[in-house]
């Protein structure tokens, strides 16, 4: 292992911020003015570190085995200076394409999409609570302007969505993965929707039932624990919304995911898909490690596609894309923000896992340290265009030529985005 170290040393001597490193045996190897220390108890993680991958780093670190002092913004720098170029993983053979498409058909039951969105979703919600924004919208904020905070930008989001939906007091409304129930609330009380929403998450469904009675919404807002696939299109919605839930749908469900939401859609009405893309047009997952420690450690089943596959899936359900818009500096920012606000009550986020009971309890500590690499690590990989965020409208096409506000326009759609900022 001892020649590791001029291996090591030579990385270090290239990294934009100076860190340091605690060997097993003892010894520092150190830039001058180092802002991060990793300390190694084990040779093994060090030479993970040597081949440059920083997943099983961040593994090491959440198992314990690896400790680090320092910010995260400071730790995210030296990170991206250890990654040899863009880590987005490619394979384009169509052996890797088909054994992609089985794993991803196996991944995406109903029994297993439940148990994985519970799994990220339900760890507690007092833990979500200590850095979300108050409205607990757990998705990229929309910075309108650059002044806003996240609360002011998580709104902003809200009614950036609501307006390119053209919400319509009376209208019947889905959205579908709801979350803590901030778009259905927002579009309830300022839209005068009709609102459903559909989570899978436990906690999730409970929250938002108590907010539903608390503001006396009962009559025109309901909240369901269902699957999408389980939803009947016998009576379709004017509206649908889904933001942060086509990730956990999988390739192999997209068809399926799509077909659904045409079904669920009334004909000439819109609906606004709202999710994490890939950077990469073949796209397999981050690769260093990083992918396969999202998997084990934060979503289990997620599945990232480039906008052109989604835009695909969306025009072979018989859905016409009308607008879409990248916000992926957007997402960068409130995960930032997020990771911010994480890291200036850790004490805290400990003991409120400590106390969650169940597999938070028995595993407060990996979860915090995995959360603290999760949420610094995904606002890199925004900005460095590794992954994406997109808001992609839709329409159903009545088949009326006449109807709209231009001929053909053949929706409620008005083929301008004038009316998005009025």
């Amino acid at each position: 292992m001892q020649s590791l170290i001029p291996k090591i040393e030579s990385q270090l001597a290239s990294l934009p911020v100076p860190i340091a490193l605690e060997l097993p045996d003892g010894r520092r190897v150190a830039k001058p003015g180092s802002r991060v220390t990793l300390a190694f108890s084990e040779w093994s993680a060090l030479a993970k570190l040597a081949a440059h991958q920083v997943g099983a780093i961040g593994e090491a670190y959440v198992e314990g085995r690896v400790q680090i002092e320092g910010a995260m913004r400071d730790l995210v720098d030296a990170t991206v200076g250890m990654l040899p170029g863009n880590p987005a993983e490619t394979n384009t053979t169509w052996w890797t394409r088909l054994l992609r498409l089985a794993k991803s058909h196996s991944a995406h039951s109903l029994n297993k999409d439940a148990e994985q969105i519970q799994f990220h979703y339900d760890v507690s919600d007092d833990f979500y609570a200590l850095w979300l924004d108050p409205r607990r919208v757990y998705s990229c904020a929309y910075f309108r302007t650059p002044e806003l905070t996240l609360a002011q930008a998580q709104e902003a989001k809200l009614d950036h969505i609501c307006r390119k939906l053209m919400l319509q007091p009376g209208e019947r409304f889905l959205d579908i993965g709801s979350g803590w129930g901030g778009l259905l609330l927002w579009a309830a009380e300022h839209y005068g929707v009709d609102a459903t929403g559909i989570t899978l998450s436990k906690n999730q469904h409970a929250h938002v039932q108590r907010l539903i009675e608390e503001k006396g919404l009962q009559g025109r807002v309901r909240v369901e624990l269902r699957d999408y696939r389980e939803l009947s299109a016998d009576a379709p919605f004017d509206k649908i919304s889904s933001v942060g839930m086509f990730e956990h749908v999988g390739a192999a469900n997209m068809p399926t995911y799509f077909r659904k939401i045409h079904s669920l859609l009334k004909p000439g009405g819109l609906v606004l898909n709202h999710g994490i893309t890939s950077g990469q047009l073949d796209y397999r997952q981050l690769g260093a490690g990083m992918g396969d420690f999202i998997e084990k450690y934060i979503f289990p089943g997620g599945e990232l596609l480039h906008v052109t596959h989604v835009l695909r899936e969306t025009a072979a359900s018989g859905l016409e894309m009308v607008d879409t818009e990248s916000l992926r500096p957007h997402y960068a920012r409130t995960l930032w923000a997020w990771s911010d606000a994480l890291e200036a009550q850790l004490d805290t986020a400990r003991e409120v896992l400590a106390h969650a009971g169940g597999r938070q309890g028995e595993n407060a500590e990996r979860i915090l340290r995995a959360y603290r690499l999760y949420l610094a690590g995904s606002a890199m990989s925004f900005e460095q265009g590794w992954i994406s965020l997109h808001q992609m409208l839709a329409t159903r096409p009545d088949g009326r030529v006449e109807h709209g506000v231009l001929r053909g326009s053949q929706s409620v759609y008005p083929f301008a985005r004038d009316y998005i900022y009025k």
